[in-house]
């Protein structure tokens, strides 16, 4: 029901923010391991409950009807064990984290389960659900640090506006539906031409925000060279995915965006261990 892979969307980010963190304090293997745990038991809590929530839907939906829960492979009951096992595990990491990030944990999980409930009143669940993951850097940097940095909120904002674009491109193929159920999305009110443009404007924003880390957080070249590969990626994701072609969707959002993540925590790991090395 869940795919663990799924993660690596914003993993990355969390371990990204941790390195950050560490030029300015140190972290542990059980920081990191922590950490790890905490995102797990959110990302499978959090689908989990989507998949719980949504299920009237995906049952409905030709692209979405053979998943576990509407295809009969993993009951209501069990779904709902899952949920509450995995939001254990990230109150418990969390706790391992410390005080501070306890406390966090319970508004956190709220927030990561109220999304499910966005496309049912506003198009605007794309933008909530990259906010909702965006406290990932957020969370990493306090686990690491115990206080907050505004500093910080810039990877948050470069994470938001990554999410909410290329969620914006993978609405796009269920466009129809949206429309037929009364879901609200970008592409459902919009059309997928203007979602296309909007998905871009938000990745160029995510541009401005992976560049300005730079300054930020005082990098070297290596962060540099990274974040145009970044750029470079944005434009091959646009460039897959054309308003009446979209047969590349899956390569763009799973694929590309992978090595998006993946691409600025080689980044920001292989620019602080220069840093050291010098």
């Amino acid at each position: 029901m869940i795919k663990f892979s799924h993660t690596l969307f914003a993993l990355p980010f969390a371990f990204s923010s941790a390195i950050l963190a560490w030029s300015r304090v140190p972290v542990s293997l059980n920081d990191i391991f922590w950490i790890l745990a905490a995102m797990a038991g959110a990302r499978s809590a959090a689908m989990g409950f989507n998949r719980i929530t949504d299920v009237r839907f995906d049952t409905k939906n030709l692209r979405t009807s053979e998943r576990e829960i509407p295809a009969g492979k993993i009951s209501l009951t069990s779904a709902k064990i899952f949920v509450a096992f995995f939001s254990s595990v990230f109150i418990f990491s969390s706790a391992m984290l410390g005080k501070l990030c306890f406390y966090l944990s319970f508004p956190v999980i709220v927030i990561l389960f109220s999304y499910s409930y966005t496309k049912r009143f506003t198009w605007l669940s794309h933008i909530y659900l990259g906010f909702a993951i965006s406290l990932a850097p957020a969370g990493a940097w306090i686990a690491i640090t115990g206080s907050f940095s505004w500093s910080i909120l810039l990877l948050s904002l470069a994470l938001m506006t990554y999410i909410a674009g290329f969620d914006i491109l993978y609405a796009c193929q269920d466009m129809e539906f949206d429309k037929k159920e009364g879901l609200f999305s970008i592409p459902a009110r919009f059309g997928i031409k203007k979602a296309l443009r909007l998905s871009e404007i938000l990745h160029v924003f995510s541009f401005v925000f992976f560049f300005l880390i730079h300054t930020a957080f005082d990098r070297n070249i290596a962060y540099l060279i990274t974040v145009f590969v970044i750029g470079f990626l944005f434009i091959v994701e646009h460039q897959l995915v054309k308003p009446d072609d979209l047969k590349n969707l899956n390569i763009a959002f799973f694929h590309v965006n992978s090595l998006i993540s993946i691409t600025l925590l080689t980044g920001i790991l292989s620019d602080e261990l220069i840093r050291r090395l010098l």
